[in-house]
Parts: structure tokens; sequence; C-alpha cells
């Protein structure tokens, strides 16, 4: 039997999950007050807006994975913004840059995450918008206890907000000083903004439907979108440039956007169905992995053997090779996804699996897309630059030792009805931007992911989506609704969630065995985040996996780096059986994540 830190918790009622304790309790207080599902999600996304602000916030995105009972059609819920009007190569190049900076205002694009919730509450939810945000609202104005993480961002960037974001400061350092892990912190003017958003709300009348319109309007219309802009617009500040930068972003380009719905892309493995995000996410990077691995015989691999981990780290190389290479926003460039997708172009690439590990980054050359492809290679950067970490670029957390991390949130949910959700919030963290003073939030950095080379399928047009890492998942077992299932990590995020399901699927372990089980990952690939380095072989893992494991990983020529027994991965699922049972499950790592079932 595998090692668990806890139980796989069972249920019939609901069962919740997330990355924060305090976004898991008010999910299940939702279901517990006659709330959906969706009620549930939204209730939690807005509260982790407030509780994990290193980590995501409301000028921030979101995708959404769906299912609702009683439409039995799985959705995609789209909260990435897209470029402002303002965002062309030619201003970024004009303004010195060869690269989007990792942080601050030029880094911005039309925060999602507001809209996305409001459209999820008003189609699928149940409640009224201030039952649903009261949880949030009350955290922002009583307090929160604040987790060692954020403490160890603020200090990680108090130079930062000290010297240049001083809006910033007030909020995160106040009264000059580091904040304390465990004591009660609060953001009043968060909290405000909130309060306002309803009263605009319920101005409306008593409709809930009428009053999410209002909520809406007053984002993209009103308030919220004319302080964006004169905030943006109105002085120059410190960047991971170097430089002090004024924004692009425009009340107008709100105005112009809405969250949108489209369907998953799909791929069948072994008795189940994943349905994902489509190419403007990295999504379909997990299905391209799937389709290259149903060709070996992962259940004879011992899911702690070197078999196990070099078989899928380099079918990862693969799949990553070709996210970076075809994937970009489908509304604006070609994506080959049905020939990325297929069995035939798996089995072709599935030959280059070999026996040592992979040194070079090997895209597949799909015929008409071969000049994007040689662009992308030239613009790729193998080595990551001493200031890769500073100013508070590069990817949106930290370890409580400091050293940088991909991250974001994660919330999973399922009523007792058959409900499904999942989400992955992110952008708007405190690192990102500067506080916007009246508004108590920060905005994005997403931007950039975008290129500054003409001719990637990520490079940067106005009305475009960056090529997001955020990532969802729903799956179906024997083509019935089973699980929502997820996870923060930038680039980490499919490649974290794979070796769950396997362990899951294939090996035939209980969700929290599989969430528990040592993790490991590459950073191979073209990094998602300014600097956009790669380094080319790498494989870290947990040292919880045997020795002989480690031996042969570097063996066979893996650049071996052994993190901590707990350090990667943060995964979480709920899911239900066929007999309608729910179980839920969520990660140990950083003493933050919890699951509830009853």
């Amino acid at each position: 039997m595998s090692f668990t830190t806890r139980p796989e918790l069972r249920g019939t009622f609901g069962a919740v999950a997330s990355t924060h304790w305090l976004a898991s309790g008010v999910g299940m207080a939702v279901l517990e007050k006659g709330g959906n599902a969706f009620d549930a999600a939204v209730a939690m996304g807005f509260t982790l807006q407030v509780v994990e602000p290193h980590l995501n916030g409301l000028g921030g995105e979101v995708p959404i994975v769906l299912r609702s009972a009683e439409q039995g059609k799985t959705r995609i819920l789209c909260g990435q913004g897209v470029a402002p009007a303002g965002a062309t190569i030619a201003h970024y190049r004009g303004e010195g840059l060869d690269m989007v900076p990792g942080a601050g205002l030029l880094a911005t694009v039309v925060p999602g995450a507001f809209d996305a919730w409001m459209r999820l509450l008003r189609d699928h939810g149940s409640l009224p918008p201030r039952e649903v945000l009261s949880y949030a609202i009350s955290y922002a104005e009583d307090g929160y206890p604040l987790v060692a993480m954020i403490a160890a961002t603020i200090e990680r960037v108090a130079e930062l907000l000290r010297d240049e974001w001083p809006t910033s400061a007030e909020v995160y350092l106040p009264g000059g000083n580091l904040p304390i892990p465990g004591q009660l912190f609060r953001n009043p003017a968060l909290g405000a903004t909130y309060r306002r958003l309803l009263d605009e709300g319920e101005a409306a009348g008593a409709n809930r439907e009428a009053q999410i319109e209002a909520m809406r309007r007053a984002w993209s219309q009103g308030f919220i979108a004319e302080e964006i802009e004169r905030f943006a617009t109105g002085q120059e500040l410190m960047d991971t440039s170097g430089e002090r930068h004024r924004g692009v972003i425009r009340a107008d380009d709100l105005t112009r956007w809405e969250a949108t719905y489209e369907d998953p892309l799909t791929l069948d493995f072994r008795g189940y169905t994943l349905c994902k995000g489509g190419p403007w996410s990295q999504g379909p990077v997990l299905l391209q992995q799937l389709a290259l691995l149903d060709g070996f015989a992962l259940d004879a691999m011992p899911p702690t053997g070197p078999d196990f981990v070099h078989t899928i780290v380099e079918c990862a190389k693969l799949a990553f090779a070709d996210r970076e290479a075809y994937y970009g926003d489908p509304d604006f460039v070609p994506v080959p996804i049905d020939t990325l997708l297929s069995a035939d172009y798996a089995k072709e690439r599935r030959e280059l699996v070999g026996k040592t590990a992979s040194l070079e980054l090997r895209p597949g050359r799909i015929p008409g897309f071969e000049s994007q492809v040689d662009a992308m290679l030239e613009s790729v950067a193998t080595e990551t630059p001493e200031t890769a970490d500073a100013l508070g670029g590069g990817e949106p957390t930290v370890q409580t030792s400091g050293a940088a991390r991909g991250d974001t949130c994660h919330i999973d949910v399922i009523d007792r009805w058959g409900n499904m959700v999942g989400a992955t919030p992110s952008g708007g963290w405190l690192q990102s931007s500067p506080v916007i003073p009246s508004l108590g939030f920060c905005l994005n950095s997403r931007g950039q992911m975008f290129w500054l080379e003409e001719g990637l399928p990520a490079s940067l047009a106005p009305g475009k989506r960056p090529r997001s890492t955020l990532s969802v998942n729903l799956v179906l077992k024997d083509q019935e609704p089973y699980m929502v299932f997820g996870t923060p990590g930038g680039d980490y995020q499919d490649q974290w969630s794979l070796g769950v399901f396997l362990r899951h699927a294939v090996h035939g372990m209980n969700l929290q065995e599989a969430i528990d089980a040592p993790a490991f990952q590459t950073d191979h690939m073209p990094s998602s985040f300014w600097p956009r380095s790669a380094k080319l072989g790498s494989l870290k893992t947990e040292d919880r996996f045997p020795a002989a494991t480690l031996e042969e990983l570097r063996r066979r020529g893996h650049r071996l780096e052994v993190s901590d027994a707990w350090s990667l991965g943060r995964v979480s699922a709920v899911a239900r059986d066929a007999d309608g049972a729910l179980k839920a499950a969520a990660n140990p790592r950083f003493m933050q994540g919890y699951a509830i079932a009853r």
C-alpha cells in the first residue's frame, strides 16, 4: 500500500478541494447553504483573491472547465483577457525592449477573471451575488491568517515595493514593516471594491441576473475600467526591464472584451476521456503527452522507477517543444491541433524517445508550418540571465527558501447533483504590478507570455490572447463524467497533473496516494515566463525517489537536480463514482491545500 499523508476523503453530499483551506471551507459552506457547485466555485475564487494575493487577484485571469448535470455537456469558460489595443510589437520595440517585461504596467492584458466568474454565476449558479461574495469581503475587511509563502514573497520584493511601488508598500508593508506569518492581514480597499460592485449591481433591482449584468458593466464600462486606465497611463513605474514605463491598457480595452464559452479538446486514453482548453492555453500539451505515452507499457513500469520517469519526461520534451512551436490564440493564428493530437503524429514522434535523455529542443515539422518552427528555434535562449529573479519578475511565486517557483491557485468542486467545475485562477499577484490604491488590487502580468518577434504563434498583437500556462482538467470515465483536477505551477501544471493522473488511472492509486507520490518536472522547454529561457536536459525530482532510480536517471544522461522531499506539485482533485459516491484529495505540500467531502 502506498504511503499517504491523509485519507482519500469520501462522501455523497459534496466534495471540494483547493490550494487554501479557507477557500475549501468556503466552498463547503456554500454547498451547505443550498448552493450548487458553480456558486461554490465562484465564492472560492473570490476568496482566493484575498487569501492568496501572491498567487492571484481581482486583476488576474482564470480558465474554467464545467459540466452541468442538467445540460450534460462539458464546456470551457475562457477568462483569459487579451492584449490591449495599444500593445503592439512596434510600441514595445520603440521603448527599447526585446521582451515583454515580466512585471509592471507594460505586462498587463485585459483582466479576465471577474467577468468569467460573473458569467459562471449568471449562467449556472443559483445564489445572489452578495451571498457569494460575502466570504471574500469578510476576509478582506476582518482579516485572514497570513501564510508563510505570502510573507516570503513580500520579503523578496520588499525593496521594489518601498522604492518603486509605494502604493503596494502601503498595503503589503503595513507601517513599513514586513508582515509576520500567521498574523491577521487585511485589505480594506479591496473589500470596498467588492462592496461597490455589489451596490451597483443591486441598484438594478432584485433579479439576480440583472444584478450580475450591472456588476459586469460596472467592471468593464464603469468605475473599474476608468480607474485602471487612470492608474496605468498616468505615471511611469519600474518593471523588470530596469526602466520605468507607462501602461498601454485603456478603459475601452475592458469594454470590448468578455469571457467566452468554447468546447473542450479531448483525447481518449485507456477508458478515460480527458477534456482540456484550446491552444490559447497549454492544455493540449497534456493530451499530446498522453497520445505519446499510449504506445508504452506504463502499467509494467513501477511508478517510482527510472523507466516511468524517463519515459514521461522524454515525451514531455517532445510535446512541450510542439507547444512552443505551434500553440497560440486560434482566433489569430492557424494551429494544426488535429494533427498534433492524432495517433499517426504521436506514433511518428514516439520513435524519438530513446534510452538516454535528449538534450535537444525537437518540435515536429508539420508541412506548411516550417518557417514558424525555425523562427521559434532561433528565438529560444538556453541560459537564464542573472537578472531573471529581480524586480518581482519571472514566475509568480517563491518558496519559503526564497527560490523562484511557478505557481498560482486551483479549485475543484462536485455537488450532490453531479455538477462539476474546476478552475485555475491566476494573475494580478502582488509582485506583478503596483496596487491601484483606489481599488486595492494589482493588474496582471500575463502579457509576458507574448514574444516580440514576428512570425511566432504567440507573437504580440492587439486583441490576442497570450498563450497561457493556465490549465484545467475534466475527465470522463467510460464516457460518464468522473473527475475534475488540476494544479498551480506555470509550465509544470501539465506535468504535475499528468503524473497524478497516470498513477491513478494506470497504477490504481487512489486520488490522495497519487497526489502524495514523489513528483518530478523538467524545464527543457522554453519558459513561458520572463526571461523565457530553456534548461535543456534538466530533470528535477523530489528526494523521496529510491536512490537506485536517481542513479539510473543520471546514468541515462538527465541533468538531475534533487529537490526537497515535499517540494514539487500542488495538485488537488475531486471525483464522482458511477454509484454517486464522491471523493476528494488535496496536496499536502506547504501545509496549505485542503479537501473536504461529506
